[in-house]
């Protein structure tokens, strides 16, 4: 979570940015003092208490004390990182709000996890593989650790650090790759600071200022691109104008000749196997399910799941949206607010587009 919010940090300072822009001097001092404040939580809310010997249920679950609206916050957190912050922008300038299909039944799933919770709760479990060792065996417990390890490090970390350094490159630099593998290290780096040495507990706690930070910061960056999508201003007049000149980019359901069909395949999307998913996902994931584990007891952990449904009804606003405005910069129809820089940005040098600029160069 700690990764995207670098990003946000950033965008929070630029009112008109443009591409090859670089950071003014007050951009740099926001974004330093927000690495600052978070690694700074982190340390503070995970230190030796007086009289009180760190255990495993400290560095798991938070000595199991946090609130329903720390665990909903932090379970958005978890979620929303800088691949579903810059991949689904991009998926909202290719596809349209289509994608948010995704948040909305994530919103359902996560209700009908709540009602699931007494079973992992009253079992006082530490981990999701140690519920499979109870109700099956070692080795199953086993090999699922291993695959889940696997699948964090190889798969998750390496696509949030990896779009993460991608947004600082364009944003530091001029989108070349030439500061990739410095944003990659120094963002792992950061991340690491508070995370490995405070556990659950420095997560989960600086989990609730970025979700904060994420809300209003995906709420000033939306409005502000509204308002610089038409030459006269106005949020208003740019909902307006994004929906008249991009109105297929608002069907819900893609038809069969949408080129985005294959990727997000109309009402099979509804009804087919993306229940499976969700629900693998919000109830028997560890890096999610864990923070309903360290609440103060079954009711907090049932509020805090239903605080952040309500937080997944938003995010379509914060995270596609922009990537509509994004496209409709880019393809120019009639009436949209002429921004130099924002066509090449967009285009490769080998041919074709690169969607995944939508959020850094939206402002």
């Amino acid at each position: 979570m700690f990764i995207e919010f670098l990003l946000l940090s950033a965008e929070l300072t630029i009112i008109k940015y443009t591409p090859m822009s670089g950071f003014e001097t007050i951009d740099i001092i926001v974004f330093v003092a927000y690495i600052m404040l978070i690694v700074g939580i982190g340390l503070w809310v995970s230190r030796d208490k007086d009289g009180h010997q760190k255990n495993a249920e400290d560095y798991f679950l938070a000595g199991k004390s946090l609130p329903w609206w720390a665990i909903g916050a932090s379970l958005i957190a978890a979620n929303i990182s800088a691949e579903q912050i810059i991949g689904m922008s991009g998926s909202g300038f290719a596809v349209g709000l289509a994608i948010a299909t995704y948040e909305w039944m994530a919103a359902i799933t996560l209700l009908i996890v709540g009602k699931f919770l007494p079973i992992f709760i009253e079992k006082k479990l530490y981990t999701i593989p140690e519920f499979v060792e109870q109700r099956f065996n070692t080795t199953l417990k086993t090999i699922l650790a291993v695959f889940w390890i696997a699948l964090f490090v190889f798969v998750n970390l390496t696509t949030v650090i990896f779009l993460g350094a991608k947004a600082l490159d364009t944003i530091f630099g001029v989108g070349d790759g030439s500061l990739i593998w410095a944003s990659l290290i120094g963002l792992a780096l950061i991340a690491a600071a508070y995370s490995i040495y405070g556990g659950l507990s420095a997560v989960a706690w600086t989990d609730v200022v970025q979700v904060v930070l994420l809300v209003l910061g995906g709420l000033v960056t939306t409005f502000i691109a509204l308002d610089q999508v038409t030459p006269d201003g106005g949020v208003l007049r740019g909902i307006n104008h994004i929906y008249d000149v991009a109105g297929d980019k608002f069907h819900m359901i893609l038809d069969r000749d949408n080129p985005e069909f294959n990727n997000l395949p109309g009402i099979a999307v509804l009804v087919g196997g993306m229940w499976v998913a969700n629900l693998y996902y919000w109830g028997f994931n560890q890096y999610i399910i864990q923070r309903t584990l360290a609440a103060k007891s079954l009711e907090e952990s049932q509020k805090g799941i239903v605080f952040a449904a309500f937080l997944k009804l938003i995010i379509p606003l914060i995270v596609v949206i922009p990537g509509i405005v994004a496209y409709v910069m880019f393809s120019q129809p009639e009436g949209t607010n002429t921004i130099p820089g924002v066509v090449e940005a967009f285009t490769k040098a080998g041919g074709g587009l690169d969607n995944d600029k939508a959020v850094p160069l939206v402002n």
